[in-house]
């Protein structure tokens, strides 16, 4: 009888440390989760700002060629035929 409660107690004993590492793995667990989501967050919140910044930057990339500068003078035409466009369009709508 004194084996068996022997190997019972060791079980115990196994089944309470895996109890334990179960606990501890789906607390790291948690925050690992907690980190992902955190750091999808700042991703989100850094894409929206580069997206910002490259609308700025065609904005100034805009501005700098009707300043008179050679390096996008194409784009900057291209945009003003196609402000030009939208107001034709907009004009004969409003005068339909």
């Amino acid at each position: 009888m004194n084996g068996l409660s022997e190997i019972v107690d060791s079980l115990e004993n196994k089944l309470n440390k895996l109890i334990q590492k179960q606990a501890a793995l789906e607390q790291q667990n948690q925050e690992l989760r907690d980190k992902i989501a955190q750091s999808a967050s700042v991703i989100h919140s850094q894409a929206e700002q580069i997206a910002s910044l490259e609308k700025h930057i065609e904005t100034l990339k805009t501005a700098n060629s009707l300043l008179g500068s050679d390096d996008n003078k194409r784009e900057t035409k291209l945009k003003i035929n196609s402000l030009i466009r939208e107001i034709d369009y907009c004009i004969a709508q409003l005068s339909d």
